[in-house]
C-alpha cells in the first residue's frame, strides 16, 4: 500500500550495529539536520549525540505506528524534516519499518549502514562468499520458520548467519528445534550478543551444546553456523 500524502518525504537511516563509530557519514548529517528524528529508544540512544536541533520520537513495538503518526503529521502540517532510525542496514532486516514509513509518505530516502552480520563476519574470519543469511525477523508465526535455516544445515556445504526473533525464536530454542529435526549436534557455531556495544559477548560451542542454555540472550543476537572445515 503506498501513501496518499502527496508531496511528503521522510529518510530512514540505519545507524550500524550500536557503536555509533559505525554510524555513516551521510547517516550522521541526516540525522544532525533532521527536525524530527524517530526511532526505538534503544537506536535513538546510539544518535543521541548528533541530534542536537531534533526532536526525538521515542517508540516500543506496541506504539511505533502512533509514533510515526506523530511524526508524519509534523511533516505534513509543519514541513518538519522527519528521519526515522533503524538498527544495523536497512537491507538486512528493517523490511517491516521500511514499509510503515513507506505507508505514510510519498517518497522515502534510504541512508543503508554496517549491520552486525558484516562484523560477526570480521569477527569470526568467514566471507559472503561461503555464507548464506537467514532472518527470522519477518513477524509471521513460528510454523515453518526453521525450514530454510533446516535445509541450509543438512546440505552443509556453506556456513549460515542467522539472525533469531526477540523473544520466541531464540538461540537455545532455535538449536533445540533443529536437532528435532534432525540436524547434526556436533555442528560447531557461535553466538554472538550485542555486537560493537562495550557488553559485547561471545558464545562458541556444538548446536547440542546451545540447546542446553538456560539463560537468558539478547534481543541483539546473531548465530553463526560454521562450515565443517571452519573453526
Amino acid at each position: 500500500m503506498t501513501s496518499t500524502n502527496k508531496g511528503t518525504r521522510a529518510t530512514i537511516v540505519a545507524v550500524g550495529p550500536g557503536d555509533k563509530g559505525f554510524l555513516t557519514l551521510k547517516g550522521k548529517q541526516a540525522i544532525e539536520e533532521a527536525d524530527l528524528v524517530a526511532g526505538f529508544e534503544t537506536v535513538l540512544n546510539v544518535i543521541r549525540p548528533f541530534a542536537t536541533k531534533a526532536e526525538l520520537c521515542s517508540m516500543a513495538y506496541r506504539d511505533q505506528e502512533e509514533v510515526l503518526d506523530y511524526a508524519v503529521g509534523k511533516v505534513i502540517k509543519e514541513g518538519k524534516s522527519l528521519v526515522v532510525c533503524a538498527w544495523g542496514d536497512l537491507n538486512v532486516s528493517a523490511k517491516e519499518l521500511l514499509d510503515r514509513v513507506r505507508r505514510r509518505v510519498d517518497h522515502v530516502d534510504l541512508v543503508p549502514g554496517i549491520s552486525s552480520v558484516q562484523i560477526a563476519m570480521s569477527r569470526t574470519g568467514i566471507s559472503l562468499e561461503h555464507t548464506v543469511f537467514v532472518t527470522l525477523h519477518t513477524r509471521a508465526g513460528t510454523e515453518g520458520a526453521l525450514d530454510e535455516l533446516i535445509h541450509y544445515l543438512k546440505d552443509a556445504r556453506r556456513n549460515i548467519i542467522l539472525l533469531p526473533r526477540p523473544y520466541d525464536l531464540m538461540p537455545a530454542g532455535i538449536a533445540a528445534g533443529i536437532l528435532s529435526k534432525g540436524v547434526a549436534g556436533d555442528r560447531q557455531m557461535t553466538v554472538f550478543q550485542r555486537l560493537t556495544h562495550d557488553d559485547e559477548q561471545r558464545w562458541d560451542g556444538t548446536i547440542s551444546e546451545c540447546a542446553a542454555i538456560t539463560s537468558e540472550f539478547s534481543d541483539l543476537s546473531l548465530m553463526v553456523f560454521h562450515q565443517s572445515d571452519e573453526v
